[in-house]
């Protein structure tokens, strides 16, 4: 089908439903900073957080490569799709009812959302189906597994639709296709049969199976878990992947722990369905299972956006195989966890016991749990014991092993405050109660780590503001600062400049002094200048930069007294720098496409690139000439 030209009240409601932050924060994870949002850019290469998203404009930006836009540039640019395409997907996800400017597109893209519909209904339809034949004598071994071994209640089975898939290869099928009459093809597509290799029919895809519905965030079931009950292999078995179920973006109980994990602050993660509907029972609901695979970053990212400390804990089998996964896991999640961007902390229960397992294990187990959630190391602090229990310290070749795996970890700490901390905490252990070796353990760590870091640092990206921009820049920001301390009387026009141009300081001290002005003012507006200067005198690390704001010099008078114009020149200047950050990276993307296979998105960035240019040039044109009111 051809990319469908899209009615104008369908791209207002998208853009008036789609919300930015929920979009970004399945691509890039987010921490609150006053009204924003910020994190990694998914443009560029970077370790410190440039990616600013505004909740209330709907808007996002990069300090570090000038991209930024609206929710459909973001997935146009991050997914290289056609404006038409993301929007198309868009109105899909938030159910916005379609109007194309062609109307046999139109039916066509009503059929593809009604397909989603059926699907639903056919995997609801099964659901009570496996519920049902959970309650009849064919499923009684089932439901005394659930009751006498799990040790579940009615309520939690009911609660979380368990069910049972009956003997026989054709069960579902004749249920749905035969007595339902919902065609053959739409129940192979929701994944519950499979036609046979012969072409001779189908067969049921869960056969005398304990069945474990998995539903997506709205509480819809997209898909099965399921536990044989006998010999069967494999034990556990889900749904193939389908248009509704790809299991490494689901989570199972996800859609009852939402609400839970808000208001904890944090999530729990554990292996086993079970594992997670015991602890559901038991009132501890800020639990999700990673449906048996290896929990991964796009899982990870789900979660993330319910949390806003980011606290996650990997509850996985104290076991060998459970540590072995929670290694995998740690693996996996690396460059979110080594950059600290998510705040990870692992469980490992006693005697290696699953949650399930420990929570039968005694009448006190729910409390003893809740506390060893509360004491659960970070992932580093787990890794280092985990290597204190694989070697001995006191055996001179182990004790180098130890040493040698200590500095792999510590390579990996982004953050300096965070690698400092360990390196000093790897020098206690080495040391081994010896004080006096403290500090020579400490160097030699700091000795090892230097070397392999020169050679594993990643090229740095790219800097697209050249020496005489950021002179440029820094004027320009010191500028609006002086007036905006010293002249209240241009406070608001500041504001609404800086407002209706979409500008930010970008220059990280001075981003850093507008942070502070800001929040001074929402408390009041009096005395800005006086309450600023005793703020600033507990940032020692700042304060040196921004001291000349206190000591007004001849030259900084002559701003003050100039203001009117210097404002107007002053923004200028930063609507200049800004378009020529996104100039060069309209250029840089233009230049990355493959021009035969996108070339509705390299005219995009081509259009992007002239419309850049041509306003700098207007800009330009416009500053000559403040430029000469000024003198």
């Amino acid at each position: 089908m051809e990319t469908p030209r899209i009615h104008p009240e369908t791209l207002e409601e998208v853009k008036q439903r789609v919300d930015i932050v929920e979009i970004i924060s399945e691509h890039v994870v987010l921490k609150k900073q006053g009204k924003s949002l910020v994190g990694l850019c998914p443009f560029h290469s970077e370790k410190s957080p440039s990616f600013s998203v505004n909740p209330s404009k709907q808007l996002y930006y990069c300090f570090g490569c000038g991209a930024g836009g609206n929710s459909i540039k973001f997935l146009m640019e991050l997914e290289k799709q056609s404006f038409s395409e993301v929007v198309l997907d868009l109105a899909r996800r938030y159910q916005i009812p379609l109007k194309t400017l062609d109307p046999q597109q139109r039916q066509e893209i009503q059929k593809q959302l009604s397909l989603k519909e059926q699907l639903y209904e056919i995997l609801a339809v099964a659901t009570s189906f496996y519920q049902h034949a959970l309650n009849q004598t064919q499923g009684e071994n089932a439901a005394d597994y659930l009751k006498n071994k799990r040790h579940l209640l009615a309520e939690t089975i009911q609660e979380f639709k368990l069910g049972y898939a009956p003997p026989g290869w054709e069960t579902l099928y004749r249920y749905l296709v035969e007595q339902k009459h919902y065609p053959v093809d739409l129940v192979v597509q929701a994944g519950l049969i499979k036609p046979r290799q012969n072409g001779s029919g189908y067969y049921d895809q869960f056969r005398e199976r304990l069945m474990i519905p998995i539903a997506d965030i709205q509480g819809r079931i997209i898909g099965f878990g399921s536990r044989s009950l006998g010999d069967e292999k494999p034990k556990y078995l889900n749904s193939p992947e389908t248009i509704l179920f790809d299991k490494s973006k689901t989570l199972f109980a996800l859609d009852k722990a939402r609400q839970r994990i808000i208001k904890e602050d944090n999530v729990i993660v554990v292996e086993g369905y079970f594992d997670a509907i015991a602890l559901h029972e038991q009132g501890i609901t800020n639990v999700v299972a990673s449906l048996g695979t290896a929990f991964g970053q796009m899982q990870l990212k789900q979660l993330l956006k319910y949390t806003e400390s980011k606290q996650v804990i990997l509850n996985f089998d104290g076991d060998q195989a459970g540590k072995k996964a929670t290694q995998r896991a740690i693996t996996e999640m690396s460059t979110l966890v080594y950059s600290g961007q998510v705040n990870l902390k692992i469980l490992n229960l006693p005697q290696g016991k699953d949650a399930d397992e420990f929570l039968k294990s005694s009448a006190t187990a729910k409390n003893t749990y809740q506390e060893l959630i509360q004491k659960s190391p970070l992932w580093i602090d787990w890794q280092i014991k985990e290597l204190l229990l694989e070697y001995d310290l006191k055996k001179a070749d182990q004790f180098k092993a130890i040493a040698q795996n200590m500095v792999k970890l510590l390579q990996k700490l982004e953050e300096q405050n965070q690698r400092s901390y360990y390196i000093r905490h790897c020098a206690e252990i080495l040391a081994q109660g010896e004080s006096r070796i403290i500090p020579i353990q400490y160097k030699s760590l700091l000795t090892q780590l230097k070397k392999p870091q020169s050679r594993s640092l990643k090229p740095s990206s790219p800097t697209f503001v050249t020496n005489s921009e950021r002179n440029l820049l820094e004027e320009a920001e010191e500028e609006l600062l002086l007036i905006y301390l010293y002249c209240p009387e241009h406070r608001e026009e500041i504001l609404q400049l800086l407002e209706e141009k979409d500008l930010v300081f970008s220059l990280s001290h001075h981003r850093f002094l507008w942070q502070i002005i800001d929040q001074l003012s929402l408390e009041s507006s009096a005395d800005l200048l006086s309450r600023l200067q005793n703020r600033l005198l507990s940032e020692s690390e700042k304060i040196d930069q921004l001291a000349h704001f206190f000591h007004l010099t001849k030259n900084r008078q002559e701003v003050l007294f100039r203001a009117e114009v210097i404002i107007k020149n002053a923004i200028a200047a930063l609507e200049r720098v800004s378009w020529e950050k996104y100039r060069h990276y309209c250029l840089q993307q233009w230049q990355s496409i493959n021009k035969q296979e996108k070339p509705d998105l390299c005219q995009y960035y081509f259009q992007e690139f002239s419309k850049a240019d041509n306003y700098m040039k207007k800009l330009d044109e416009l500053r000559i000439n403040q430029a000469e009111n000024v003198s």
